[in-house]
Parts: structure tokens; C-alpha cells; sequence
């Protein structure tokens, strides 16, 4: 399973990377916003930091030449700029134009398994099933990400599911646990993924028991 660290934060990409946590970067217009940059600008340094890794960047435009048009604009500042279209029809249309113009894609903004047909049907690389925000209006966003994994499989389709808007290390583990292809995670639920209690109590364990080795 590929982690995407969802950030425009360069810094956060750097300790994550290296932890060996990063196969990817997801960043969209409020990231950006908050990273305090030209926009463009931040997109090449995190291109910089991750060779050869995707990136996702997205686009600002609702109109389908607009999208097509800032999606090429954006290919062109590294070849690992993945462009993210928002799901609606206009960005179906972008999609397919990107797609046979050899520009990978990232449908955001899933919230069903049939926009998520869509997505693949039109051509797009990934597709991000909204996760949290489902959770949040009491519907269980995971098991819309088992049924998009059910559809892609039962047709065969080559679009990735990345299971995007995660809120804790509960969603990583039942992603992996469906066989999701990527999860595109905050570096703080990185962390927290690795934290356990009775790790915590084993580690202090050892170490008081050297210590008192050591006294004697």
C-alpha cells in the first residue's frame, strides 16, 4: 500500500520522508493557501523533494477548457505532477482530454461509488473517496471505498483508489486491510500511527531495567 502525505508544508514532507512514509504527495487550493506561497512555486519544491514520486496538484477552474488548459500548465512545471480535477461533469470532460493528452489524473471530491465509476470510465489515474467528511454526516465513508474496490475489480479498471480526507489510523488500517492502493494521510496520523501504549510501557520497561543493571 502507497502512503501520499496530504501537505503543502515541505518541511513535514522532508521528516516523513525520512521516515520512509512518502510514495507520494496530495495537496489542494487550501494547502497551498496556508503554505504562504506563489502557488506554482510551492508545486516545483515539493516536485524538488520527491523525484519521481506523483503530486498531486490541483486545479482552481469549474470549466472543462479551463481545466484542460490549467492542467497542462501544471504537467509542464515537473514530469511527477499528477493533475487533480474536482468530480463533476466539466471535470469529466478535462479528465478524458488530460488522459489522451498522457497527463495522469486525480479525480478529488468522491463521495460514491458511481462518481467513482465515472472517474475510471473517463480515464482518470486515482480517485479519492472522501473518507472523513462521510464519517462526519454519519454516513461510514469506508465502506464506499469497499465498494469502489469492488467495482474496479469486477471490470478490470487500471484507476487507482486513494483513500483520501483521513481523519485517524483506523482508516489506514482498514484501507490496507480492503487492498486500497494508496492512502493519502496527514503527517500527524502518520505519527500517531506509530504510537501504541504498551510499546510505550515495554520501551520504559527495558530501559529502567538497564538502568538499575547499570547501579548495580
Amino acid at each position: 500500500m502507497k502512503f501520499f502525505i496530504d501537505t503543502a508544508e515541505i518541511e513535514e514532507i522532508k521528516q516523513a520522508n525520512l521516515r520512509g512514509w512518502v510514495d507520494g504527495v496530495t495537496t489542494n487550493p487550501t494547502l497551498i493557501a496556508k503554505a504562504g506561497k506563489p502557488f506554482f512555486d510551492v508545486i516545483k519544491e515539493i516536485c524538488k523533494e520527491v523525484p519521481g514520486k506523483p503530486v498531486s496538484a490541483e486545479v482552481i477552474s469549474l470549466k472543462a477548457d479551463e481545466m484542460f488548459s490549467e492542467g497542462l500548465e501544471l504537467a509542464k512545471l515537473s514530469d511527477n505532477v499528477v493533475v487533480k480535477i474536482p468530480m463533476c461533469e466539466d471535470g469529466m470532460i478535462a479528465v478524458k482530454k488530460l488522459k489522451a493528452a498522457g497527463i495522469r489524473t486525480n479525480v478529488t471530491l468522491v463521495f460514491s461509488p458511481v462518481q467513482a465509476l465515472l472517474a475510471a470510465k473517463a480515464g482518470a489515474s486515482m480517485v479519492s473517496p472522501f473518507v472523513g467528511r462521510l464519517d462526519d454526516i454519519g454516513i461510514e465513508g469506508m465502506d464506499m471505498v469497499s465498494q469502489v474496490i469492488q467495482i474496479y475489480q469486477n471490470y478490470d479498471f487500471d484507476t487507482e483508489v486513494l483513500v483520501a480526507s483521513v481523519r485517524s489510523p483506523m482508516h489506514i488500517q482498514i484501507s490496507a486491510e480492503m487492498g486500497a492502493d494508496i492512502a493519502t494521510i496527514p503527517f500527524k496520523v502518520m505519527q500517531q500511527m506509530t504510537n501504541h501504549p504498551l510499546t510505550d510501557k515495554g520501551i520504559k520497561m527495558f530501559l529502567d531495567d538497564w538502568n538499575k543493571a547499570q547501579k548495580k
